[in-house]
């Protein structure tokens, strides 16, 4: 699972290594039911990409921040992931 969280947004895609395609995605611009802060918005994002990843018979991951300190979003993300049933 590779993560990029910008100023306003954040996303998340599951790749295939070997194949290098994205196998399922979700963002917070895809959320527009959801109203929020951003740490708030980033936990709705992991919980929507470990529903993704369920649907596609994803279980286990690994997590690649991307650079990215693991604190506030990119660690609310992936909260959500695991409350969503995600293994990393």
């Amino acid at each position: 699972m590779a993560i990029y969280r910008s100023n306003k947004e954040i996303y998340a895609q599951l790749i295939d290594d070997i194949a290098g395609k994205t196998i399922v995605s979700a963002s917070s611009r895809q959320l527009t039911d959801v109203k929020g802060t951003k740490v708030e918005l980033s936990k709705a994002v992991g919980l929507a990409i470990a529903a993704k990843a369920k649907a596609a018979g994803i279980e286990e991951v690994k997590f690649d921040r991307g650079g990215f300190l693991y604190h506030g979003r990119v660690k609310a993300l992936a909260d959500g992931a695991r409350d969503g049933g995600l293994q990393f």
